[in-house]
């Protein structure tokens, strides 16, 4: 899946320990109420090519799962220091996301990986 996997390298560049300062500056844009597609924007900002295919992509999850994502990734980017993020996808036959957190150590800093697993966006779901 080009298009997810090209969105990941955005998503997991910008949540690194070099950028996440950087983005956290922006955290309003994943606040409650906020439309995660159109949060991405600030991230995926210079690839409108990219954004026209993942933000119908993103619309189309289950809202459970919008929220989650969208509710994690404001709360990493409000902490002090902002908690970095690790995302990724996997191939699934219905919309799922998984989240664990790693808590800071006294040696090592944690983190946020969010897993999203779902069909490739041109697969329709057999009920839909």
């Amino acid at each position: 899946m080009p298009a997810l996997q090209n969105v990941l390298m955005y998503l997991n560049q910008a949540f690194n320990k070099k950028h996440i300062r950087q983005l956290a500056e922006h955290r309003e844009v994943f606040a409650p109420g906020a439309q995660l597609s159109a949060a991405l924007q600030v991230i995926i900002d210079d690839d409108g090519a990219l954004l026209e295919v993942v933000g119908p992509y993103v619309d189309q999850l289950p809202g459970a799962c919008r929220e989650a994502i969208r509710s994690v990734v404001y709360l990493a980017l409000s902490t002090q220091p902002p908690t970095q993020v690790t995302f990724a996808w996997a191939p699934g036959y219905d919309a799922e996301v998984t989240i664990w957190h790693a808590p800071d150590t006294r040696q090592t800093k944690g983190g946020v990986t969010i897993l999203v697993k779902s069909r490739y966006p041109s697969d329709r779901h057999p009920v839909s």
